[in-house]
């Protein structure tokens, strides 16, 4: 039968999922829809006339930046200057592309942490650290309380943005030994599960991204070590531990849909209704 703590999870994730297009405007560059602005966001835009249009349903990115370079080169001077008065924060180093889909053309590249500003389709690689056990058992890692993006939550043990110049998994591979010291060649075993969508307000802006799942199958042994800073800890976590942590909205949206979809081929059980009540 369906465990009750799915429910709460599926709950909590309502709560947090919200999206609403009316009252948003469209972001369109080359005549393409590749973003959403709040109000108050496409607002502070107007401070730049020459690069945009703000007007009552959609905010367009002018024609005469006809260029993906001159396109990046006007995107990066309005955003420094949001970051310098505070309005856009965690600044990364990192670019991301401003594009319609999934290996389209970039129309554009901007600095990672605008992207929830302009609400862009963004990408990411999850990973499933799947324990070699006779009872399911997965490790989780606990963000630092420095990340600018739900600091102190639970994650899966390795996620991370898909930056421009990268696919899913290479940058999966780069994040796996940063973040949980899994080398090269156990990074190899690396199972691709699918991608899950995220939609939602969130206090950057709108998180508006792709997450690509993938499994990783890990000796009993093993015991994660993170490089980069960017975890406090790891937990060896049962079903029903992962479960608690997901019902009390512990974790991360994106590493709650992500731990559910391994849960759901590991334990198909706990998700089945009971056909005999």
């Amino acid at each position: 039968m369906i465990d009750s703590r799915v429910q709460r999870v599926a709950m909590g994730l309502a709560a947090r999922n919200r999206f609403d297009a009316g009252v948003l405007r469209p972001w369109i560059v080359s005549g393409q829809a590749v973003g959403w602005l709040d109000h108050e966001r496409a607002a502070l835009l107007t401070r730049w006339p020459q690069w945009f249009e703000v007007g009552a349903g959609q905010v367009d990115l002018r024609d005469t930046l006809d260029t993906a370079a001159a396109r990046t080169a006007a995107l990066a001077e309005v955003i420094a200057r949001l970051a310098d008065d505070g309005h856009i924060r965690g600044w990364r180093d990192e670019r991301f592309t401003v594009d319609t889909g999934w290996g389209t053309p970039p129309l554009a590249l901007i600095e990672r942490a605008a992207a929830r500003f302009f609400g862009i389709r963004t990408y990411a690689a999850h990973m499933n650290g799947i324990i070699d056990a006779p009872e399911a058992t997965l490790w989780l890692a606990r963000r630092a309380e420095s990340k600018p993006i739900d600091p102190g939550m639970w994650d899966n043990l390795v996620a991370g943005g898909i930056g421009h110049g990268f696919d899913a998994r290479s940058a999966l591979r780069k994040e796996c030994w940063e973040e949980a010291g899994i080398d090269a060649g156990l990074a190899a075993g690396l199972v691709e599960r699918g991608t899950l969508d995220v939609l939602r307000a969130a206090p950057e802006g709108i998180q508006n991204e792709t997450l690509f799942v993938f499994d990783l199958t890990l000796p009993a042994g093993f015991l994660p070590v993170n490089q980069d800073g960017e975890v406090v800890g790891h937990l060896r976590a049962s079903v029903d531990t992962a479960l608690d942590i997901m019902a009390d909205c512990a974790m991360t949206v994106d590493a709650t849909l992500v731990t559910l979809d391994a849960l759901q081929r590991l334990v198909p059980q706990r998700f089945a209704p009971d056909n005999n009540r």
